[in-house]
């Protein structure tokens, strides 16, 4: 049984993702719409919108067209908007790289998605040269200037003439994040100029962004809900996003008090340092209205501590919620509304432990895993979602995009969740092989090939188990010595930390004689699961 969000449909405007989200500044040009957190520097939207021009005239003029890929291997700095948005502009692609990945999995996104230029920093470019040479592309670009390398300005140079592509909103891509999905290596999420514009648009009734906001991006920009719901979503209904390239406690504290920050959307370790670390209460937080969790589960106990804690230094209160969602949708299938923004008849507040209501133009299903149909009132299943945010489907690889996306249109979440009488999700557990670990996916598949790799690991199977002092997922690798080999479980990890980004790192290793499968082959993570 389908259920609808309890929200009215909203129009979702037939337009590319720089026309939505740059039309709000338009109107007001001499606003801060972008702000370098840390050096104070600012871009208004009326330059926003003139340099996002240039970008997309200068990457024609070097060769590039309609549906092109163009990687990004960049932190946040408020000239990754920039770039973004003429990428998108000129009809391009644009692909995120995680800035801790190492030369093996830039290679690996770089081959996989096809792109034909990458944008990086100096600071990266150690990681980066080792990287071209096993998946070489076009160009480079360096931002910040080095020796050989075209630069931001060469991005923003006044020679081009403007392009004016046309863009067909409902199938022509504009990013192509890579995802685990449910199981399995990273895939190309391929999602469209009308995915994203849907997403922004299905927001607005439960997060009530107004002009004057200030809200801080210190979530990656290359993880898609630093894409869309700081990135994009902040800029749209024109205010200002205040960036840092990383996540410092006291650079984030700072930046709050004094650019006057009203909104944070944050994963949890963030909202956990906010909610315990004595640094905390050195700094005027008062500006503070919303604190918004995702990417992973948020406790609710310690949603009641960072709000009990953050409400002594605000005059109305920090409200903090959380909200659901995945790369696939684009991310936001759910979420905790502003208050005054609850949903007609909502006769109480979103309890912490939910995430809250499906947004607009959403329909969910919760399905009983052991039997494949619709869970019972009250009962616990896997959500299945339908929408305008759903994916395209995944690059290349037409199988995976059948086993998420099912012929109705229905995408296959893996995680498991229960619906309360008012509308109001919790997820609850997890059917997907996945590890979440700080908001990061960890695709067991991935670490395994790379574990298998070694000549001294005749086979591998990893699982995710919960640490005991924090509640995250920690990866296990279980590892079957090759004959001969006396390896230890601390050159398994130190083998692991060379060849993957430090989220990716295993963390235990035990060796056992045979990794148990099924019958087809299948490792029995279950089986692991109860030996962890």
């Amino acid at each position: 049984m389908a259920l609808a969000s309890p929200y009215p449909d909203v129009e979702i405007p037939n337009v590319s993702v720089p026309e939505f989200v740059l039309a709000a500044g338009k109107a007001r040009p001499d606003a801060p719409a972008l702000i370098d957190g840390l050096k104070g520097d600012v871009i208004t939207h009326g330059q926003l919108a003139a340099y996002v021009d240039r970008v997309a005239a200068n990457l024609h003029a070097r060769g590039l067209r309609k549906g092109d890929v163009v990687a990004m291997f960049v932190p946040n700095t408020p000239w990754y908007p920039v770039i973004f948005h003429g990428i998108a502009k000129a009809g391009m692609v644009m692909s995120p790289i995680n800035s801790l990945y190492t030369p093996d999995e830039i290679a690996f996104q770089l081959k996989d998605s096809g792109a034909k230029i990458l944008i990086t920093i100096n600071l990266f470019m150690e990681r980066v040269e080792p990287a071209i040479e096993k998946a070489p592309v076009d160009e480079v670009v360096v931002l910040d200037f080095r020796d050989g390398y075209a630069n931001l300005f060469d991005l923003l140079g006044e020679d081009a003439p403007s392009v004016d592509v046309e863009i067909d909103a409902e199938n022509d891509l504009v990013t192509l994040p890579y995802s685990s999905g449910t199981t399995g290596l990273p895939k190309g999420v391929m999602l469209t100029h009308r995915n994203l514009v849907a997403n922004v648009a299905q927001c607005r009734p439960l997060i009530n962004l107004k002009e004057d906001e200030r809200i801080i991006a210190v979530l990656p920009f290359f993880h898609i809900y630093g894409l869309t719901v700081l990135m994009n979503q902040g800029l749209a209904w024109g205010g200002a996003v205040v960036t840092l390239p990383r996540f410092d406690l006291e650079d984030f504290l700072r930046t709050i008090q004094d650019h006057k920050i009203t909104r944070a959307f944050v994963a949890p370790p963030i909202l956990l340092a906010m909610a315990k670390h004595p640094v905390v209460d050195q700094y005027d937080l008062s500006s503070l209205t919303s604190i918004l969790s995702g990417a992973a589960p948020l406790d609710e106990q310690l949603a009641h501590a960072a709000e009990d804690r953050l409400r002594k230094g605000a005059e109305d209160g920090v409200k903090v919620g959380q909200g659901y969602g995945m790369t696939e949708l684009s991310p936001v299938s759910h979420t905790t509304p502003d208050p005054g923004c609850e949903p007609p008849g909502a006769r109480s507040d979103v309890p912490k432990g939910s995430v809250g209501y499906a947004v607009p133009n959403t329909e969910c299903r919760l399905i009983n895993p052991e039997t494949g149909q619709d869970a019972a009132d009250g009962e616990r299943g896997e959500l299945w979602i339908r929408g305008p945010q759903v994916m395209k489907g995944y690059l290349n690889n037409e199988e995976a995009t059948r086993t998420t996306i099912d012929a109705e249109g229905w995408l296959h979440t893996g995680d498991v969740a229960i619906v309360d009488a008012e509308g109001r999700y919790t997820v609850v557990d997890r059917v997907k092989e996945l590890i979440k670990y700080k908001g990061y996916q960890v695709a067991p598949a991935e670490l395994e090939a790379v574990l298998i790799g070694h000549p001294e690991i005749a086979d591998a199977a990893v699982i995710g188990v919960p640490d005991k002092e924090s509640g995250e997922e920690l990866p296990k690798a279980f590892c079957v010595r090759a004959p001969g080999s006396e390896i230890t479980e601390e050159a398994v990890m130190a083998y692991m930390a060379e060849k993957v980004a430090p989220h990716k790192k295993v963390r235990f290793v035990e060796f056992i004689d045979a990794v148990p499968k099924s019958a087809a082959g299948k490792i029995l993570r279950k089986d692991l699961k109860a030996r962890a």
